[in-house]
């Protein structure tokens, strides 16, 4: 029998905090630790930061296999992820026993869906993508790698999240809308049209948002 993999949860923010907790209630080996460049504590959850990056290489080299990412940046979250698999960490997804999954549904690798996240017939989550707690990813829907579909959404039928975008906390997404990579749908909105790859949209219904100031020198 293969032995259980050695595992290291990359970050110790409060994104690590769900991770951990889906990770013990889905029946994980204890994770080893957190690796962490700047901390906000040296023991998140009873596990200690065993370092920054530098670490990795010690860790692999001890036997450290597989690796679960909790970090909330989504085009971060990709980078870390395809230097984890160069240095030959397996990157697992997560499912938390409290997330409701269709048979047909599919998580790919360094996945996570969280507690009472629905996942429909056909849905499919993409690569390093997140569905946080309570989210609902109707039947078909497309869920494009490294996206967060953040928690309370819900997203109905045949719905395509680009790789990266950030679908806001609370939002409610119209059958057939494609959201375009890199969009970001801010908190409580209704998206009842197409979004352009990288836009910024809010409100109800979703409209653009004014740019952001840039910050003062």
């Amino acid at each position: 029998m293969p032995h259980p993999p050695r595992l290291v949860v990359i970050g110790a923010g409060g994104h690590a905090k769900v991770v951990i907790e889906a990770l013990r209630a889905a029946g994980f080996p204890e994770p080893l630790g957190l690796v962490d460049p700047h901390p906000p504590a040296p023991v998140v959850l009873g596990l200690p930061v065993l370092g920054g990056d530098e670490a990795l290489e010690r860790l692999r080299a001890e036997g450290t296999d597989a690796a679960v990412i909790a970090l909330g940046g989504n085009g971060l979250r990709l980078r870390i992820g395809d230097r984890l698999v160069g240095m030959g960490f397996a990157l697992p997804s997560v499912v938390h026993p409290a997330a409701q999954i269709s048979p047909s549904a599919t998580v790919a690798e360094g996945a996570v869906v969280m507690a009472r996240a629905c996942l429909g017939p056909d849905a499919r989550v993409g690569r390093l993508a997140i569905v946080n707690t309570n989210a609902v990813v109707e039947h078909d829907n497309e869920i494009g790698e490294g996206a967060h579909v953040a928690p309370g959404c819900a997203l109905a039928g045949n719905v395509t999240v680009g790789a990266r975008a950030l679908v806001g906390v609370g939002s409610a997404v119209r059958p057939g809308v494609t959201i375009g990579a890199d969009a970001v749908i801010g908190a409580g909105s209704a998206v009842v049209r197409d979004i352009p790859p990288g836009a910024r949209v809010g409100g109800a219904p979703a409209m653009p948002l004014a740019p952001r100031d840039p910050p003062r020198q």
